[in-house]
C-alpha cells in the first residue's frame, strides 16, 4: 500500500523520469505517493518536449488532470482544468502533448504497463468507458443539494462543501473530483474514514492539524488515520480529491493528545539540556523547520 503522505509541497520532491511506455518525447514526474506493491502512484509530471504515444490499454486505472498546457486526447483538446480517466481495460486514444504542460497523473491498481492496440474490439466494456471532462464548463454542485461526495455519520451532507465530480466508479464507489470550501468554512471535529483519502491543493488555503495548505501541497492518507480542524483561508480553496470508495465522517469530538511523566537526566539541574517540543509530523521543508531551531 501508499505510505501516509502528510502533508508535502510537491516542490520538495526530485524528478524521475516519466513512466511511459511506446512514447515520443521527453517528460518527467514527481512522485507524490507510490504504492511499491502493486505500481500505483501519484505523481506531477511535466512534458520536457512535445510528445505523443498512439493508442493503447493501460493496465492500470489512469487519470490526467491538466494544470496548464495543452493535451489532445483522440479529436479533444484539453487545457487547463481538463481531465480524462481510463478505467483498467478500456482504450486510450492517441495522445499528443505540447511541450511545458503540467499535469496531474494517477495510476491505480497496476503498474506502468501499456498495451498498443488500433482497435477496440477487444477492450470493450459495457460497465466502464473513456471519461473526458472540462471542469471550466462544469458547475460547482452544493453537498446539502444531494451529492454522493461527503456525508457525516448520520448520513448528512457537510454544508459549505461544494464539488465537480469527475469520475466514480459505481461498484466500488471510487471517485475523483474537485473539491471547494467556501472562505473561512470550518470543521471543528477531528474526522476519519473508511477509504483513503488523498487531495492536492490547487487554488488558495486550508488549515488543520497536520500544517497548512496550498497550491501545490498534497497529502494521501490510508483509511483510519484521524484528521481535522479543517478552516479554509480568506479566500477559501480548491483541491482535486480522489477515495477508493464513498466517503463517509466519522468524528471524535473533544479530542486531545497529552503526555505526562517525570524527567530523567534533563530538567533545570541539568545544564545544556532542552526540554522536548510537540512538533507536527510533517514531510516538507516547506511546510516547516525540520530541527527545533533552538538547536541551530
Amino acid at each position: 500500500m501508499r505510505p501516509h503522505v502528510e502533508l508535502i509541497d510537491e516542490k520538495d520532491l526530485i524528478w524521475h523520469p516519466a513512466e511511459f511506455m511506446h512514447a515520443n518525447g521527453e517528460a518527467r514526474q514527481r512522485n507524490l505517493a507510490y504504492d511499491e506493491e502493486d505500481g500505483s502512484v501519484s505523481a506531477s509530471i511535466e512534458f520536457v518536449t512535445d510528445w505523443n504515444r498512439p493508442a493503447g490499454v493501460h493496465s492500470a486505472q489512469t487519470e490526467w488532470y491538466v494544470l496548464e498546457g495543452e493535451v489532445t486526447i483522440g479529436d479533444e483538446v484539453l487545457t487547463d482544468g481538463g481531465y480524462w480517466c481510463t478505467p483498467k481495460g478500456v482504450v486510450a486514444p492517441a495522445i499528443s502533448v505540447k511541450a511545458g504542460t503540467k499535469i496531474l497523473f494517477f495510476r491505480e491498481y497496476g503498474d506502468w504497463q501499456f498495451e498498443v492496440t488500433d482497435s477496440d474490439k477487444d477492450f470493450v466494456r459495457e460497465d466502464q468507458k473513456l471519461v473526458i471532462a472540462r471542469t471550466k464548463d462544469m458547475d460547482w454542485i452544493n453537498v446539502e443539494d444531494g451529492s454522493p461526495m461527503r456525508f457525516d455519520l448520520g448520513g448528512t451532507p457537510v454544508p459549505g462543501l461544494y464539488i465537480k465530480m469527475l469520475y466514480r466508479d459505481e461498484k466500488t464507489g471510487f471517485y475523483t473530483r474537485l473539491i471547494k470550501a467556501k472562505p473561512n468554512w470550518r470543521e471543528h471535529p477531528l474526522a476519519h474514514h473508511p477509504v483513503y483519502e488523498e487531495a492536492y491543493c490547487l487554488e488558495g488555503s486550508f488549515h488543520y492539524n497536520y500544517g497548512e495548505m496550498w497550491p501545490g501541497t498534497y497529502f494521501f492518507r490510508p483509511a483510519l488515520i484521524r484528521h481535522g480542524d479543517f478552516t479554509a483561508g480568506d479566500e477559501g480553496t480548491v483541491w482535486l480529491l480522489r477515495c477508493d470508495g464513498d466517503l463517509v465522517d466519522w468524528y471524535t469530538d473533544n479530542a486531545s493528545v497529552e503526555m505526562k511523566g517525570d524527567p530523567v537526566n534533563w530538567g533545570p539541574e541539568y545544564p545544556h539540556t532542552i526540554a522536548p517540543v510537540h512538533l507536527q509530523p510533517v514531510r516538507s521543508r516547506s511546510i516547516g523547520d525540520w530541527e527545533d531551531p533552538s538547536y541551530q
